[in-house]
């Protein structure tokens, strides 16, 4: 029996969903025991929903650990889902077959956050950039100049072909891993913490690289970081991450403005002030960050909110908008 090929037309239009994921749900097993039996389940990422459209970026942001990542890679097609489902342009990518994947993988790729650990030391950079040109099945007649352009298009020379991950500084490697990303012309790039990994003097260089990809070659980013300014200067939606949940999601700029779950109100405070004569407001959280494998009944934050009630400990709140403005919705009860 012939297997169907995955059909993905590309989307012109700005303006249009091209990414819809929708109550999307992660469990990991936990074994233990003599003989490895399931004693539980790490709720990595449980019932999160967003959509994004053509030529935007969705900022993920929140602590290490709340499963940030393991949302990447989900949308990726990494980790087969628990629950929930992954649409590009309406078609659904969660079951896919081997050569689906194979097809999808031109469409959507992923930049990872350690820029050495994610190139074969092996390789050098024209092996590294050619492979996906090989497995695709592409024309090798003008392969050469194809890599060339990639690499003039991510601001590193011809004379880089030659060179191993090695020689290269934490800018330049995550260059490279760009370079591979875009090769392929996708629609859609995961962003995984792309300059955590960097010193802050190289970080603005390759963010500046993103946004430029991004208004030439049309493409739709969903970039993940624990930073917060980063996230603000390369987003136009945010959604917000506290222990496998969304519990905040607007546009960039109204987050910033109008924060109302608590949580995020106290991210925001711990971002830097670049005035040397406000005095900074930072909202200490107490507590310890529950864990994902039992994590707290009602509301995932009530162990260290400092507004919490006894509804909160109860029932869990929805991710509903409050107000006038529907795209900003909160998980909270009482803002």
């Amino acid at each position: 029996m012939s297997v169907k090929p995955f059909c993905f037309t590309p989307v012109s239009e700005e303006g249009m969903t091209i990414l819809n994921v929708s109550r999307l749900i992660k469990y990991f097993p936990v074994l233990g025991g003599v003989f490895l039996r399931r004693t539980g389940w790490v709720h990595a990422v449980d019932d999160v929903s967003f959509s994004v459209e053509k030529g935007k970026t969705f900022g993920l942001v929140g602590e290490s650990g709340c499963g940030k990542t393991t949302l990447g890679r989900c949308i990726m097609g990494l980790y087969d889902l628990t629950g929930g489902s992954v649409a590009v342009q309406g078609q659904s990518i969660s079951n896919l077959t081997g050569f689906q994947k194979k097809k999808l993988a031109t469409h959507l790729q992923m930049i990872f956050q350690d820029p050495y650990e994610s190139l074969d030391p092996r390789q050098t950079v024209q092996q590294i950039l050619e492979e996906k040109y090989r497995i695709h099945g592409h024309d090798s007649s003008h392969l050469s100049r194809e890599i060339r352009q990639l690499l003039s298009q991510v601001g590193l020379s011809k004379d880089s072909l030659s060179r191993y991950p090695h020689e290269f500084s934490g800018g330049q490697r995550q260059r490279i891993g760009i370079a591979r990303a875009v090769s392929m012309h996708p629609e859609i790039i995961i962003c995984d913490e792309p300059v955590s990994a960097l010193d802050v003097s190289v970080q603005s260089k390759i963010l500046n690289l993103l946004l430029e990809l991004q208004q030439t070659l049309g493409l739709t980013y969903v970039f993940i970081s624990h930073d917060l300014s980063v996230v603000r200067h390369m987003s136009d939606q945010i959604g917000v991450m506290y222990l496998g949940k969304i519990v905040e999601m607007a546009d960039a700029q109204d987050i910033y403005d109008n924060a109302r779950h608590p949580y995020t109100r106290a991210l925001l405070s711990a971002v830097p002030v670049p005035d040397p004569d406000t005095e900074p407001r930072r909202i200490i959280l107490t507590g310890e960050v529950p864990s994902v494998e039992n994590p707290p009944s009602g509301c995932r934050f009530h162990t260290r909110c400092p507004h919490v009630a006894d509804i909160c400990r109860q029932e869990p709140p929805a991710l509903i908008s409050k107000g006038n403005d529907t795209r900003h919705v909160a998980a909270c009860h009482f803002f």
